[in-house]
């Protein structure tokens, strides 16, 4: 059952508890296991991956089976109905739609002495979509990957996901991707995915930036080939905070955290709000509704552990504790949310009022799903089309500016101590 607690001390130290959730005690032995796989592919190439495929998922495969083949492809579009087709197309268009909006522009602007600045940005190479298998299929995490990159026009993306029985690849999966844009498709999994993307083996490519969720151990082996590559995020276990007055119908809250909760065992699901009567309703509500769920022990696992509720004396307060976790996912189940929003200042995503749940968010709003977790909307943002980019300065002095600020430069190269960034500048000047 759900705990309320009305006091705000403990109801820090509690958020704190389940922030830290993902700081596990026994992560070393996990990190120990990554770092010999990463070196394992960089080594081995694909037989790592052979090797590691059929010790982990249980799956034989050789080399020439690595990627999905386009009999396959075009075979997962009579395997899924014309309903979900139709589905998976319209989310498409929408995410499209609003990551188009965030395309960064390169720009240049021109000063007086003919001095020229600017930024120019471009696509990296090689992008590489990290899509879990596991528990339950993700042709929305295809998308929310996909789609920014094809949206940057990355010239070359590459996708994994693990393998299931008899190799096969959820056919929603391959057609969301083939929707998106995205055609080589690899079926291999887990960290030595990861590592193959950023070192390269003999048939997978080598990439330069990674992006995607995934477990435990893909999630460090993308902290550990970072540097080599870049990635989107290091993300952890989903959670959501909602913030609810007495306008809230505890229904729809329960719902709400229980569409977390059901993601994983360790999933957050948070409750803040200002009607004591409100949290007895929500949590009476959350326990009907687990009766009947068809995913009951895992999600009654992460309510049990993960899930709370939190009685505060205003909506400022509960701001402030939300600003605190930092979450994932925050939803303004309030009266008036567009003022409340003015208080918060760290969330990976914003849900409005009580017709916005957040799986409006998670398959057809358009904003990405892929969202900073573990308070890391601190300093964090979703992924987007930026991921998939980079920029370059932009400077071009003309020989009268040069002249102007010489001096200047001459002074700072030498209170540095570097008498040839002086001297580059004092032999055109002179």
């Amino acid at each position: 059952m759900l705990r309320i607690i009305d006091q705000q001390t403990e109801a820090q130290i509690e958020l704190k508890r389940i922030g830290d959730r993902t700081h596990d005690s026994d992560i070393k032995p996990k990190e120990n296991t990554v770092r010999e796989i990463v070196t394992t592919v960089q080594e081995k190439g694909d037989q790592a991956l052979i090797d590691y495929t059929a010790k982990f998922d249980r799956q034989v495969l050789t080399a020439e089976q690595f990627r999905v083949t386009g009999s396959e492809l075009d075979a997962a579009y009579q395997q899924i109905s014309q309903d979900l087709l139709h589905a998976i197309q319209l989310a498409c268009q929408k995410i499209e739609a609003f990551h188009r909006q965030k395309v960064p522009k390169s720009w240049v602007q021109f000063e007086k002495n003919d001095v020229v600045l600017g930024k120019r940005y471009t696509p990296v190479d090689r992008a590489g979509l990290y899509i879990p298998g596991g528990r339950a299929a993700y042709p929305s995490t295809v998308l929310m990957n996909a789609i920014p990159a094809k949206v940057a026009k990355v010239p070359r993306i590459v996708m994994v996901t693990p393998p299931g029985e008899d190799l096969r690849i959820n056919a929603a999966v391959l057609v969301a991707a083939q929707e998106a844009g995205i055609e080589e498709i690899y079926r291999i999994g887990g960290a030595q995915a990861v590592a193959a993307l950023a070192y390269g083996t003999e048939t997978i490519p080598k990439v330069d930036v990674i992006t995607g969720p995934g477990n435990i151990y893909v999630t460090l082996a993308k902290k550990m080939v970072y540097g080599t590559v870049g990635i989107d995020s290091l993300a952890g276990p989903s959670e959501v905070l909602v913030i609810a007055d007495n306008t809230a119908d505890p229904v729809y809250v329960a719902a709400d955290l229980l569409a977390q909760a059901e993601h994983d065992p360790m999933a957050a699901a948070i409750l803040v709000t200002t009607d004591s009567n409100l949290a007895q309703q929500v949590q009476k509500e959350v326990s009907k509704q687990l009766e009947t769920h068809p995913r009951k022990t895992l999600t009654e696992k992460a309510i049990a552990h993960y899930g709370l509720i939190v009685v505060t004396d205003s909506l400022a307060s509960a701001a402030e504790l939300s600003n605190l976790f930092a979450p994932e996912h925050l939803e303004l189940e309030v009266a008036e949310p567009w003022e409340l929003i003015e208080q918060i200042r760290h969330a990976g995503a914003i849900f409005l009022g009580s017709s916005t749940p957040e799986a409006v968010g998670d398959y057809l709003a358009g904003p990405n799903h892929t969202l900073p977790t573990s308070g890391a909307a601190r300093y964090a943002s979703a992924l987007g089309v930026e991921t998939f980019m980079k920029h370059s300065s932009l400077i071009q002095y003309s020989a009268t500016a040069l002249k102007q600020m010489s001096s200047t430069i001459q002074i700072l190269a030498q209170a540095e101590g570097l008498p040839s960034h002086r001297d580059s500048v004092k032999y055109r000047t002179e």
